[in-house]
């Protein structure tokens, strides 16, 4: 049966909802049908900007998008901070919600935009991407084969920007009462996000964050570190900063085989990503080199992983819409449990670098 496409509602105009608009267009399944800003003026020039149909509506702000019956599902890029009061209220609307990262300020907050959509039941799923890119499918694939890979031991991950000196002065993501998580909320949420993933979503016991965490004037942190243990001794430590280089690394290291991956956030190229694999490597008799030499895996796409997310979403939408099907409860599972490690970091760093258990 083919189902119509999912009207989409936009909240604001942030940056990052320029390439989730594209997305909505590219997706087979989902339409852009309204955005709302804090001025009517805001949201018609970004929408004349982003290719939204002369039909799309135009709204002076975001309650209006909420209360047009005509929109399923709204797209909410707000500051954090704003994220309890408008998931909520759409949820309360019957709006299915796609939340961009860091979900909350907190697990609590979270909570109450989950028991929102729980009640009201919609769908809710995080803006994390590159989940959707069929390379992290058949990543999963390769981590799962126990000839191959073996038993995961441990995990690295490295999300790292240099940021302008307007980004470090101005943008929301260093502004306390927008953006408190800062470096940690943006960069590493996809680097606790990753870790999770490798590990196959099992939490980890504690947590320790590192010395050396760099706060910018207003306590807001720029740049930190920190290490995860799980019961049975697996670790991963993971780093992420608005003051370094750009890079975006993973290495999941298992007692037979090794995964790389160099892009991991967002692919050098937007149709394809490649991953490289070890195993039982070795050197060779004169330790000149390795036996045998890592491999390297690339994956095509024909819609960007964006747009993926999008068309999985948008899925679950028409599902419940036209199929009196239930929400998907495992992408609000991930987002949690994705906040719950970001929370016990952020309380390691604030006791002054102490082991913190993580709560379920």
């Amino acid at each position: 049966m083919v189902t119509p496409p999912i009207k989409f509602g936009i909240l604001g105009c942030a940056g990052i909802a320029r390439k989730v608009s594209r997305a909505i267009t590219l997706s087979p399944n989902s339409t852009l049908y309204a955005v709302g800003s804090r001025s009517v003026e805001k949201a018609a020039k970004f929408a004349r900007e982003n290719g939204f149909p002369e039909s799309a509506k135009v709204y002076g702000s975001y309650d209006a998008v909420l209360d047009d019956p005509d929109v399923d599902a709204v797209y909410i890029p707000l500051p954090t901070s704003l994220h309890i009061k408008w998931a909520v209220l759409a949820a309360q609307k019957k709006k299915h919600v796609l939340l961009e990262k860091p979900v909350a300020l907190n697990v609590g907050e979270l909570d109450a935009i989950l028991e929102a959509c729980e009640s009201s039941g919609v769908q809710i799923m995080d803006a994390t991407m590159w989940m959707h890119h069929p390379r992290t499918a058949k990543m999963r694939e390769f981590l799962s084969d126990n000839s191959m890979f073996g038993e995961l031991k441990s995990v690295l991950s490295c999300f790292t920007f240099a940021a302008d000196k307007d980004f470090l002065e101005n943008d929301i993501r260093v502004k306390p009462d927008l953006d408190a998580l800062g470096a940690l909320g943006d960069v590493g949420w996809y680097c606790i996000r990753s870790i999770l993933w490798a590990v196959d979503f099992e939490l980890p016991k504690s947590v320790l964050a590192l010395r050396g965490t760099v706060l910018n004037s207003s306590g807001v942190i720029l740049a930190c570190s920190a290490s995860l243990l799980w019961e049975d001794g697996k670790t991963a430590t993971f780093h992420c900063s608005f003051l370094a280089n750009l890079t975006m690394d993973v290495t999941v290291v298992g007692t037979n085989g090794t995964l790389h991956f160099h892009d991991f956030v967002i692919p050098f190229e937007e149709k394809k990503a490649s991953f490289s694999t070890s195993i039982k490597s070795g050197f060779n008799e004169l330790v000149t080199g390795w036996e045998p030499k890592p491999s390297q895996h690339t994956v095509t796409t024909e819609l960007p992983q964006e747009a993926l997310m999008l068309s999985e979403f948008s899925r679950l939408v028409g599902s419940i819409k036209f199929e009196n099907a239930k929400p998907e409860k495992k992408w609000p599972m991930l987002s949690r449990k994705t906040q719950l490690v970001l929370d016990a970091v952020k309380a390691s760093i604030e006791r002054g670098y102490e082991t913190v258990e993580v709560m379920n």
